[in-house]
């Protein structure tokens, strides 16, 4: 439950860090001073080529990575069925400064000074729509299968009734043990591809999710492997049919 922490400063922070892209890019106006000098301290104001593809596909990820904090939020208030487990200081600031500094990569993708004034000019491309649509298909799923585990500790008229773990079926926990978790790691590939798939910085985002769901996958496949002698034996821990 102090995951919902993190996804209130998602909520706030990335909610902000939009507004003021949209009014730069659209309104003509100009980011903050200290956002301009984060720019400068990256080396980013120093492109001068006008490049409206990128401009679009920066904002558009980070109205993706902002839909994606606020369901999230919303699963972690009304969804989910929390346990007692704890989670580490270190993590816990960890998880905090991590969603601060994910939606500051997407807003660092586009310099700040090649608008000159100028509103944007939107060009959408298929990249967009091939990576919007896998957005939407993996935010489904991801919130079907948070569902099903939530649904595991609640009585038909939703009364909570357990805390305890249970086996989950249904959905992609036919294929794997973690499926809410590989579904989080499409969701950041459909922001690369959003962004025009050749942009290294977001890719280096999207390896460190995967190792990191990937790692909270073998440890929940072990739990129930060792936990539950009848877990199917053909489910994979994260990805269908291969790990």
């Amino acid at each position: 439950r102090w995951f919902t922490h993190f996804y209130v400063v998602s909520v706030l922070w990335n909610g902000f860090l939009l507004i003021c892209l949209f009014r730069a890019e659209f309104l003509g106006e100009s980011l903050p001073s200290w956002i301009q000098d984060m720019h400068h301290a990256l080396g980013r104001d120093s492109q001068n080529k006008d490049m409206g593809n990128e401009h679009f596909s920066a904002l558009l990820v980070l109205l993706l990575l902002w839909l994606h904090s606020c369901r999230r939020l919303a699963e972690c208030l009304w969804t989910s069925v929390f346990s007692s487990g704890v989670i580490h200081i270190v993590q816990y600031c960890f998880g905090l400064g991590y969603y601060i500094a994910v939606g500051s990569t997407v807003l660092c993708q586009v310099p700040t000074n090649v608008r000159n004034g100028k509103k944007l000019s939107v060009q959408i491309c298929w990249y967009h729509i091939i990576g919007v649509i896998m957005y939407i298909w993996a935010s489904l799923h991801q919130h079907r299968c948070l569902a099903i585990l939530a649904n595991l500790r609640k009585s038909k008229s939703g009364k909570v009734v357990s805390l305890s773990h249970s086996v989950p079926f249904g959905d992609w926990f036919e294929s794997v043990s973690c499926p809410h978790y590989f579904a989080e790691l499409l969701i950041y590939v459909s922001m690369a591809i959003t962004l025009g798939i050749h942009n290294v910085t977001w890719w280096c985002v999207v390896m460190y999710v995967l190792f990191n769901q990937a790692l909270a996958a073998v440890l929940s496949h072990e739990f129930y492997q060792k936990n539950f002698s009848s877990y199917p034996k053909h489910r994979k821990a994260f990805i269908p049919l291969v790990f």
